[in-house]
Formats: C-alpha cells, sequence, structure tokens
C-alpha cells in the first residue's frame, strides 16, 4: 500500500510524543509491566555489556536502567520531544535518524546494540542492519525485541509487507497510528544473517496472563 512508509511511521511518533511519555510514566501498558520489560533487560544483562546503543530508545527508560547498573549506555531517536524529555534525566542521549546512525554518528563500537519496539519500518530497519556490524565490537550482539510474528491468527497479516497500525488498547489521547512492515521470523533471520550475525538465538517471553508469548526476542552474536 503506497500511502504506508517510514515516513508515516516518524509522523505518527512526532504527533504522539507526549501520550507516549504520559502512558510509560504512569505504566499503563500492561504487557510491558507483565513482561517484556524485565525481559529486554535480563537479555542485555547476560551479555555482561559495558557499553550499550538504545536505537530508538524513546523516553529513555531503557537507559535509565541500564545507568543504574553501572552500563555506558546511549540512547538514539529521531524523535526531538522523546529525546528532550529522556535528555533531563540520567543518561546519554541523542536525536539522530535511523538514516542518519553510522560509526562516526555515535562515536564508538559499543558492545550490545539494542532495538525495543523500535524496529518497524522497511527501509529504516534495513538501514540499522547495514549499519550494525560497524557498529558492534567483535563477539558483540544485538538484540531485537518486537511484535511476535505469529501473535496475530490473521493469515492475510501473516504476509510479509506493510500492515495498517492501530493504538488498541491505548488511551484516547493518541491518534493517527503508524503502519508496520510485517516481517516473518524467516525474514528476521535473513537479516541478521546478512549482516554478519551468525549465532541468533530466539527467546519468546510469556505473558502469564494469556499464556501466550508477550514478544519474540533474537539475540544475533557477530561473528570474529
Amino acid at each position: 500500500m503506497s500511502e504506508f512508509s517510514d515516513k508515516k511511521i516518524v509522523e505518527s511518533w512526532l504527533k504522539n510524543a507526549n501520550p507516549w511519555i504520559q502512558a510509560i510514566e504512569n505504566k499503563e501498558i500492561e504487557s510491558r509491566q507483565l513482561v517484556t520489560n524485565k525481559a529486554i533487560i535480563e537479555a542485555i544483562l547476560k551479555r555482561e555489556p559495558d557499553h550499550v546503543l538504545d536505537i530508538g530508545c524513546g523516553e529513555g527508560w531503557l537507559v535509565r536502567k541500564l545507568v543504574s547498573r553501572g552500563i555506558d549506555c546511549l540512547g538514539i531517536d529521531t524523535v526531538p520531544e522523546l529525546i528532550n524529555y529522556a535528555s533531563k534525566r540520567e543518561g546519554r542521549f541523542k536525536i539522530l535518524p535511523y538514516e542518519e546512525l553510522k560509526p562516526e554518528a555515535v562515536g564508538k563500537q559499543f558492545d550490545v546494540l539494542v532495538c525495543n519496539f523500535s524496529l518497524f519500518g522497511k527501509r529504516s530497519v534495513e538501514i540499522i542492519f547495514d549499519q550494525a556490524s560497524k557498529i558492534v565490537c567483535n563477539r558483540g550482539a544485538l538484540i531485537v525485541q518486537t511484535l511476535h510474528p505469529g501473535s496475530s491468527f490473521d493469515k492475510e497479516v501473516q504476509v510479509e509487507g506493510w500492515k495498517e497500525g492501530s493504538w488498541a488498547g491505548f488511551n484516547e489521547n493518541f491518534s493517527c497510528p503508524a503502519p508496520w512492515y510485517y516481517r516473518s521470523i524467516e525474514s528476521w533471520m535473513a537479516l541478521f544473517s546478512g549482516a554478519g550475525f551468525s549465532k541468533v538465538e530466539i527467546v519468546e517471553p510469556i505473558n502469564p496472563k494469556t499464556k501466550i508469548p508477550a514478544s519474540i526476542i533474537f539475540i544475533g552474536e557477530m561473528d570474529d
């Protein structure tokens, strides 16, 4: 669908930055409180990193959690309002569109690159994977938590391509939902292998209420 694009995703977040900040601060997203926040933190800490790059850091909650554990962490995002909010709190942050992600833009290599529910586009996601091998240290990791490809039982949805977005489950302050680009598990795995991540672990955090995966986490390790 031609009206869906990476640009539309950014436009949606520019409009919804403040409602998102409020939703996170008020702990309104149940799945994050029950499952996914803990899951991404555990996946990162398992790698015992000294330096982490949070790609699509939003309002900065994950950076603050990692900094409190003594980890040097830089958060980047394309939405100025989110970075401005994050910068008033603990951690290092930078406004940086995905299209501008390069080693010189972030200053050094990192033990772990993390994308926590921040990869929903097409070309922008491909750019992240293209640049990952240049930004991550030897034997470093790229960790991606995203919507589980099998979470929808609509077979029409389970075909790679752009899908209409929704703010279902969020409060009425959200508007203009962002579209998203559906990828199968096989498609995600191909992105990792194409970027030089030879070993990929998959974690499926289970929601204790629904007993089904709340998300999927890919942990790709860089080749030597």
